[in-house]
């Protein structure tokens, strides 16, 4: 069934997690797809993936080649794994069935963070898994899952390593890819600390937050001599994938809050293919996340493509932001 290298050492994880065939062969059919997209990123220029593709995605974004390369890519080799039913992409605009005899649905967002991408700063793919919850053809309420119904979430961070971190609720764990095109298994056991000093946001939207967040905010700047009592550190990538990463591995709080620049949308990130699994993996290393008035796992999605608020990472900073905004 596992023809790649890429199975050996993930095929052993797998199973000493009681991971079923089917699931594994659904993890298999991204990671694969993952390290053809890490081939790409890491050639750049030499393998024509930069600048614009000249096209936009469902939600009015430009673009950029590698979106739809690595869009492409996800979508040809999960059409052809039996044990995929259905596919959502951040990408597109429907769903897209693929077996019906199949039992697992994936969503993705396959590269976050791709305005970083010209200028070689770490990207990534993010990755959803649900179970299909009947037989039969798929309609998109199947889903329109809550994120605690997510069998397995993860992401490839495709940055200075190509580093495979996932989840299927049986604690975080982190992989990296060697030269001959396997994951090696490298963290075992991602632990989130409950408290921090260092938080990730975009303060150019500063004077758009609502009061809550405003004030949040200016105590973690007023230091030592704040309400807080110590002093933070800031930090922005612009690319989620890459400040979850950071926070898995030392810590911290992500935030992409609520602005009023427009009103019609609850927040920027989506729901789908990027909070929920996002939030699954913090959870599951003991974090917390919330859109500032509910745990995003609770939430009941009402389309592929809903946006949300997002706060996660550190368990005493989300749950003070919570506070903040009851």
């Amino acid at each position: 069934m596992f023809q790649t290298p890429i199975s050996t050492f993930l095929n052993q994880h797998f199973d000493q997690h009681n991971l079923s065939g089917s699931l594994k062969e659904t993890l298999f059919a991204v990671i694969n797809a993952c390290v053809a997209i890490s081939s790409k990123v890491r050639l750049g220029a030499l393998s024509g993936v930069l600048g614009e593709a000249g096209s936009g995605n469902i939600q009015g974004e430009a673009q950029k080649k590698l979106d739809v390369i690595a869009n492409d890519i996800l979508i040809n080799a999960l059409r052809q794994t039996p044990t995929v039913a259905g596919i959502a992409s951040e990408e597109e605009d429907n769903f897209v069935e693929t077996c019906e005899q199949g039992e697992y649905l994936v969503l993705f967002d396959p590269l976050d963070g791709s305005s970083n991408i010209d200028v070689n700063i770490s990207v990534g793919t993010i990755f959803s898994i649900l179970k299909k919850p009947h037989s039969g053809s798929l309609k998109v309420d199947d889903f329109l899952q809550n994120g605690r119904n997510q069998v397995a979430a993860g992401y490839v961070l495709y940055g200075v390593q190509t580093q495979l971190v996932f989840t299927a609720k049986h604690g975080v764990f982190g992989f990296t890819l060697n030269n001959h095109g396997e994951f090696i298994l490298t963290k075992d056991m991602f632990r989130l600390p409950e408290t921090t000093a260092e938080f990730a946001i975009n303060m150019s939207n500063q004077r758009h937050w609502e009061t809550p967040m405003q004030t949040y905010i200016a105590e973690l700047l007023a230091g030592i001599d704040g309400v807080r009592g110590k002093n933070y550190n800031m930090r922005w990538v612009a690319s989620m994938v890459a400040e979850v990463h950071r926070i898995l591995t030392r810590g911290g709080v992500f935030m992409y809050p609520f602005d009023k620049r427009d009103l019609t949308k609850p927040g920027k990130l989506r729901l789908m293919y990027e909070a929920n699994p996002m939030s699954l993996l913090i959870e599951e290393a003991g974090g917390l996340s919330s859109n500032a008035k509910q745990n995003i796992l609770d939430i009941q999605p009402t389309g592929l493509h809903q946006r949300v608020a997002v706060i996660l990472g550190a368990k005493e900073e989300v749950e003070r932001v919570n506070l903040m905004h009851a």
